[in-house]
């Protein structure tokens, strides 16, 4: 525990992840929210509601590198007030508007969500040195799981106890609440001696945005797609075993083997790739699905892969703000919250495709050999990288890894 205790005793660490834990709750809660108040509240159904999800999905990945290139080119405040305002006021008046008008205002809504995410791993990479950033990205995905555990839970609980017009009014709250902390905190998204070192010129796109950079957004996209699709599977197995009420219990069991490994993902002073990590956490999918008996089995089951599934949304983040320059920190996180965004669009859907065709195993099998695949996919770009020297980036990672 000896990294933690270095991790969290850099100044501003503790305040950083406590602000972002609390930001990531509105966020976690938007899309059940979103579902409950046009499947229950306008009666419109789950593919009306699945409609609205999408729309907004899409406008988020769009708008999570929007707003990372306003945070390097005029700082983080104005990008606060910006999305702060703009998602309240989505959250205010979407809860008064017919579906039709709502599909459209989810565009605009998406679009001006409040980065939390982003946030977050901008100001991890400029508070924390290099050497303490596998921990701190560690921390910051346990602390992600734990956002994902309340957020839906507070959602449902205002949404039927209450209404979806009371839940919404809330996440309206909730966002102004946060962007007002975060706007008075205003966490650095550079380190002073980035700031000195910045002289207003930005690297060209070409040189940053590189194949083994392009390689761990796949990843990102890959991760999430198999937790997007593996959350669907359960669902349909527990339902294909007459056991849908212990679903709440087997996700929660789900989301603490992942805290779980994050923790010990971060105390390692050596680790894994990110390739094989991901490589690890496909493989380790495909056969739940061979475990379609009682609820506790699955859950059971469920365990060795999610010990993955932190560390390797964690390994990403590290990966990312060691590749991208500091002038476009922004940029580059954005595209890692759009490819985690994406990852989660495609996942759900193609999964659920397969079960709804065969059976609820092969939804299991699908998430995990699409992992596999993008694992395949990620270290074909590092190794078809070439540095300006001559040496293969792959190389280079691997020199990393071992160091």
């Amino acid at each position: 525990m000896q990294l933690y205790r270095r991790t969290l005793a850099l100044p501003g660490i503790r305040t950083l992840m406590i602000l972002i834990f609390f930001a990531r709750i509105p966020m976690s809660a938007a899309g059940m929210i979103l579902t409950l108040h046009v499947a229950v509240g306008l009666s419109r159904g789950y593919g009306a509601a699945g409609l609205v999800g999408a729309a907004a999905t899409i406008a988020i990945a769009a708008g999570a590198v929007v707003m990372g290139r306003i945070v390097d080119r005029y700082g983080l405040r104005p990008m606060l007030v910006l999305t702060a305002v703009g998602e309240s006021v989505f959250w205010l008046a979407a809860r008064w508007m017919p579906y039709h008008l709502l599909l459209v205002a989810a565009l605009v809504g998406g679009f001006l969500v409040l980065p939390a995410m982003s946030i977050g791993r901008q100001a991890i990479a400029a508070l924390v040195p290099q050497e303490l950033r596998r921990t701190a990205y560690s921390m910051d995905s346990v602390s992600t799981e734990l956002s994902f555990m309340v957020g839906p839970a507070v959602a449902v609980f205002l949404a039927t106890q209450f209404s979806t017009a009371t839940a919404m009014s809330a996440m309206a709250i909730g966002v102004a609440a946060v962007g007002l902390a975060l706007f008075v905190v205003n966490p650095a998204v550079r380190s002073e001696q980035e700031r000195a070192d910045f002289d207003g010129v930005r690297p060209a796109r070409r040189e940053w945005l590189t194949p083994r950079l392009i390689g761990v957004l796949v990843v990102g996209v890959g991760a999430v797609f198999v937790l997007a699709g593996t959350e669907v599977t359960i669902v349909a197995q527990l339902r294909a075993n007459g056991e849908l009420e212990w679903t709440g219990l087997v996700v929660v069991v789900w989301s603490f083997a992942s805290a779980i490994g994050g923790l010990v993902y971060g105390a390692a002073n050596r680790s894994l790739n990110q390739v094989t990590l991901m490589a690890l956490l496909g493989m380790l999918t495909i056969p739940i699905g061979l475990v379609g008996v009682e609820w506790w089995v699955l859950a059971l089951a469920l365990v060795p892969a999610a010990g993955l599934c932190a560390p390797t949304i964690a390994a990403t983040g590290e990966e990312v703000a060691r590749l991208a320059p500091a002038a476009v920190r922004g940029v580059a996180t954005g595209l890692q919250s759009s490819a985690f965004t994406v990852g989660a669009a495609i996942g759900a859907p193609v999964v659920g495709f397969v079960v709804d065709h065969s059976a609820p195993g092969w939804g299991f099998a699908t998430a995990g050999l699409g992992g596999v695949l993008v694992a395949a996919v990620s270290l074909l770009l590092a190794r078809t990288t070439r540095s300006p020297e001559g040496t293969t980036r792959d190389q280079e990672a691997r020199a990393s890894a071992i160091s």
